[in-house]
């Protein structure tokens, strides 16, 4: 099953409607969604199935992603054209990952 997920190529999108953001991630194994406003405070559940407390922010082409939980983790996405760079912070341990538009 972790061969099948780390294959697969997940498709990002971000939409904007007024002040609602919403941002989806789609892969052949799950579609996450979160809707969000920038700079307030709203609750998701993690990848790892927590409940955390969460805010967006932007400032130009990146988007900063802090979610407040045990432990606080950090997702910084940088929008570069054709190019999303996302890097994820838990702790002492940063994994970066890179989408292509199609």
């Amino acid at each position: 099953m972790r061969k099948l997920g780390n294959s697969a190529t997940p498709v990002v999108e971000l939409t904007k409607e007024g002040d609602d953001y919403t941002f989806t991630t789609t892969t052949m194994l799950k579609t996450t969604t979160i809707k969000f406003k920038l700079g307030e405070e709203f609750e998701e559940e993690r990848g790892d199935g927590a409940k955390v407390k969460s805010t967006i922010t932007l400032d130009g082409n990146k988007m900063t992603h802090v979610m407040k939980g045990d432990p606080e983790s950090t997702i910084t996405r940088e929008f570069n054209g054709d190019e999303l760079k996302a890097v994820l912070t838990v702790n002492d341990v940063v994994c970066t990952r890179i989408y292509k538009a199609e």
